[in-house]
């Protein structure tokens, strides 16, 4: 039996999107700051990285559960990026001989030296029933390479040289199947991804165990014949078993179209059940969190110079310039929105203000004459949505009351999130110093306290902004008892927080 090819078709053009998410950011050359550090997304590092940074690890894992029978074929993709160093040599003019060169120049083409990636792929096949008897490991090696390419003018003379090379890789793909209890007999497949690399030199800073390392490691399984269950919305029977399945570092996810069953989809970042690229998307942009409209108008706005610089950088991004600067305005009109919630529906009868069936027939004017004009029975006495008009109302004198000290703005406190909601930006904040710049009140009555860091170097520009940190009186510290400056009169909210 054979997985449709359709269906792998587009789980893997989610993949690629994970698989280079983040290569390369906007303005898409390597002078930017942002590009000074890249890969972010399932990195796999040799072990003996853990001395340097212990955070980023060198194996994932991945538990499911699916339905299949012990005949029923696994076939697991592991697929990663490698890093390959790219160096550029240019033709010296005395002796003809090649030299290196942070950039060449060669009719007004631009080259420079950079990291860039190349895809990888590593494939294991295994009978259910064999893998239930015992565990199956595969290690595999790619070795060390190197590869030139020729650059020459546009009379055919050899201007410069490309050379890219990369190091050895070792890694291992370990598998475990077994059934669980119940009726159903469920079979819960592990997939655990190692990096077994062990570099030739030491390793002293991020970059060398980046030479080394599996980069946005993902896995594709398909098991034709079989119904994998869903991990985010399991069936009711299964969910105490999906609970017990170990996860590290991956978020499997159902593959494929919505009628796809045979495909599971493990992934370094967080996606929901069958995932899928936007129809109006034209191409990878490496910043799936952007919107492609907005990326791209920014993409066009970029001056000649900077075009060739992000074309001396990459390949793909040499791609995508090229896919931007030709875009028909049909194809940019696209990218301006979709609305996919709606659905057509039959038509429904407009009723008859007096009751029963409307006219079989009746002109449009009628039909809205018969109506009578819209009718507000409350109307507030201050506009909700205008805080100008509610006098009541203060953010810049109001306060409120903190484990007995007063709140208000210009007050001091630390930051402690975490009592009411879940960000990892989080941690960079906690236990933090702030400054309060105003106590808000919602339509609910809810306190809303909105700080700027104390220490953070554009606190000026963000406030100019109006864009603040907003915590509950729970979630904050206050550090001495009033504010540094005197309040100003009129605001008398005050809430009592302990």
């Amino acid at each position: 039996m054979r997985l449709n090819a359709a269906h792998l078709d587009h789980a893997r053009r989610v993949a690629d999107a994970i698989l280079y998410e983040g290569y390369l950011l906007y303005p898409y050359h390597k002078s930017a700051q942002k590009n000074q550090v890249r890969f972010q997304f399932g990195v796999l590092m040799p072990p003996g990285y853990a001395s340097i940074d212990a955070t980023e690890p060198s194996s994932s894992q991945t538990e499911c559960l699916l339905e299949c029978p012990d005949s029923a074929e696994v076939r697991v993709l592991v697929r990663f990026l490698q890093l390959q160093h790219r160096i550029v040599q240019a033709v010296s003019p005395e002796n003809g001989e090649l030299h290196d060169v942070g950039t060449l120049y060669v009719d007004g083409a631009e080259y420079s030296a950079w990291d860039e990636a190349a895809e990888r792929e590593q494939r294991v096949t295994v009978v259910a029933g064999e893998l239930l008897a015992q565990d199956r490991d595969l290690e595999f090696h790619l070795g060390p390479g190197e590869a030139a390419e020729d650059v020459a003018d546009s009379h055919g003379r050899p201007a410069g040289r490309l050379v890219r090379s990369w190091t050895g890789l070792d890694g291992a793909i370990r598998l475990a199947a077994a059934r669980v209890g119940g009726p159903y007999q469920a079979l819960r497949l592990r997939v655990q991804v190692a990096n077994t690399t062990t570099p030739p030199d030491e390793l002293r800073a991020r970059e060398d165990g980046l030479r080394h390392a599996l980069i946005a490691a993902h896995v594709l399984i398909g098991v034709p014949g079989g119904r994998f269950l869903s991990m985010t919305d399991p069936p009711e029977w299964a969910a105490a078993e999906v609970a017990n399945c170990q996860n590290v570092r991956t978020w499997p996810v159902l593959a494929g179209p919505a009628d796809c069953e045979d495909l599971m989809f493990s992934s370094p970042v967080i996606l929901y059940d069958h995932p899928e690229i936007a129809a109006e998307s034209a191409g990878d942009l490496f910043d799936a969190t952007e919107i492609d409209e907005i990326l791209t108008l920014r993409t066009l706005a970029l001056t000649d110079a900077e075009k060739r610089q992000a074309r001396a950088t990459d390949a793909r991004a040499a791609d995508l310039m090229d896919r931007l600067d030709d875009m028909p305005p049909e194809l940019l009109d696209r990218l301006h929105g979709a609305i996919r919630y709606l659905r057509a529906g039959p038509a429904q009868p407009i009723p008859h203000p007096a009751g029963g069936a409307p006219p079989a027939v009746a002109p449009a004017d009628e039909l809205v004459a018969e109506w009578p004009p819209p009718q507000i029975t409350d109307r507030p006495a201050v506009p909700w949505w205008d805080p100008g008009a509610d006098a009541s109302v203060s953010p810049e004198t109001d306060h409120v009351m903190v484990n007995g000290t007063r709140v208000a703005a210009g007050s001091r406190v630390l930051m402690r999130p975490g009592a009411r909601r879940a960000d990892a930006q989080d941690l960079f904040l906690a236990g933090r110093e702030a400054v309060v710049q105003a106590v808000l009140y919602d339509v609910d009555g809810q306190v809303h306290v909105a700080v700027t860091p104390a220490d953070d170097p554009v606190a000026d520009l963000q406030q100019s902004h109006g864009r603040f940190l907003y915590f509950g009186p729970d979630e904050i510290e206050p550090v001495g008892s009033e504010p540094a400056s005197p309040l100003p009169q009129g605001g008398t909210n005050d809430r009592q927080v302990d």
